[in-house]
């Protein structure tokens, strides 16, 4: 059977929108994706339900949600293939990373080491590391790109061969050229030489199924807010035995097992990395939205959006002057471009004006700009519920943009 976006779309409440008179076209899920019903009635259910703070309570509430809680964390440990200690809620992908540059990076860099992370890595996959290496005294280095937006593999050997590398950071997808790297390859080569490896998944695991013990990976991080649940709920999967040794990152109640003024001691992982009050709506919601994900033919979405990408591509090739950034042949459904002669904003803007939601900026992605010498692109990120009819209003809304500002 076809895949049937339109019965995906009426699962969507935004898309009926219209903005300043027209269709809303929606093409910017990668900076976040629209929310299914199930998911919005799951949150509304749960704050008019079952509100209770979690694993403090004796209560009815406080035990049923603690429940749903845990629960969640199985969900979303199986969606991955990770086993449930192994899965720590965070508040995004920003908070699993830096979890892990200040808990592993500052208890295990020391002066001369290198940490590798490529050029077209998200800020939130840059800074926390440079600020670890400065205060360890180790080096962030680059991973080069090549003209196509694929990792220089053999910049990368050459990287690992010649510099004392502790941990790779790397994107499973680039959130600004659609890259996705050889994961596979990149964590044999830089587990051959000691060192680990952590993986940005946002923008990979709303397009593919993960596995990370397939994956072999020793550290994996993702938002919710980009696989279609809400925001303020996030996913840090760390092998077992290396989130045991682990310090803890922040302090504060559920992460402890007995505390005094002399010595406190800390409960035992994933509970140690989630100090204070957690997101546990947002836990359960994101539950909700990988069983919505799960629900779905994998390779008719799959399909699906990959036949977005091959249409957007041709078609705004169509249009002169116009340059598109990462060419690479598996790269998930994302088409940055430029159009000689006009700025990226003034198109975004008149875009807007059309109804077409496209993303114009740096991308939280400088690094990436100075690759390729430009200050900002034009982004059109799709999802599972985008239409080739939203692509030619992306297309003539370009077309429309170019002649009024040329």
């Amino acid at each position: 059977m076809a895949f049937d976006v339109e019965h995906i779309r009426s699962q969507f409440p935004i898309l009926a929108s219209e903005v300043y008179g027209r269709p809303l076209v929606y093409l910017d899920s990668g900076a976040t994706a629209q929310k299914p019903l199930c998911v919005i009635e799951r949150e509304a259910e749960l704050y008019r339900t079952l509100n209770a703070n979690i694993h403090r309570g004796v209560h009815h509430l406080s035990d049923r949600m603690t429940a749903l809680y845990e629960a969640a964390r199985s969900t979303v440990a199986s969606y991955i293939g990770a086993q449930q200690r192994e899965v720590v809620f965070t508040s995004g992908a920003t908070a699993s990373i830096n979890l892990v540059a200040r808990s592993w990076g500052g208890a295990n860099l020391t002066a001369g080491d290198v940490v590798l992370a490529s050029t077209m890595e998200h800020h939130s996959n840059i800074v926390p590391w440079q600020i670890v290496a400065q205060q360890r005294g180790a080096t962030l280095r680059q991973i080069p790109i090549l003209d196509n937006g694929a990792i220089d593999m053999e910049q990368y050997a050459h990287l690992l061969a010649t510099e004392p590398v502790k941990i790779v950071a790397i994107t499973q997808a680039s959130n600004t050229l659609g890259t996705r790297p050889d994961l596979k390859t990149m964590i044999t080569m830089a587990h051959s030489v000691g060192a680990l490896v952590l993986v940005d998944g946002c923008q990979g695991i709303v397009h593919e199924r993960v596995d990370v013990k397939a994956l072999d990976c020793d550290f994996y991080a993702f938002s919710g807010h980009k696989l279609y649940a809400p925001t303020g709920i996030g996913v840090l999967y760390g092998k077992g035995e290396i989130l045991d040794a682990m310090p803890p990152f922040m302090g504060g109640g559920d992460m402890v097992d007995k505390v005094s003024f002399e010595r406190t001691t800390y409960a035992p992982v994933p509970l140690k990395f989630e100090a204070g009050t957690a997101n546990f709506i947002g836990a359960v919601t994101l539950a909700e939205a990988t069983a919505f994900l799960a629900s779905l033919p994998e390779s008719e979405v799959l399909a699906h959006e990959q036949n977005l990408l091959r249409y957007a591509t041709e078609q705004l090739l169509g249009i002169e002057g116009l340059t598109i950034y990462g060419t690479t042949v598996d790269k998930a459904p994302i088409v940055s471009f430029n159009v000689a002669g006009c700025d990226h904003y003034d198109i975004g803007m008149i875009l807007d004006k059309m109804g077409v939601a496209v993303r114009t900026g740096h991308h939280c992605a400088q690094p990436t700009m100075e690759r390729f010498g430009v200050n900002g692109m034009c982004r059109a990120s799709f999802g599972l519920y985008n239409t080739t009819a939203e692509i030619d209003a992306l297309v003539n809304g370009v077309i429309r943009a170019v002649k009024m500002l040329r």
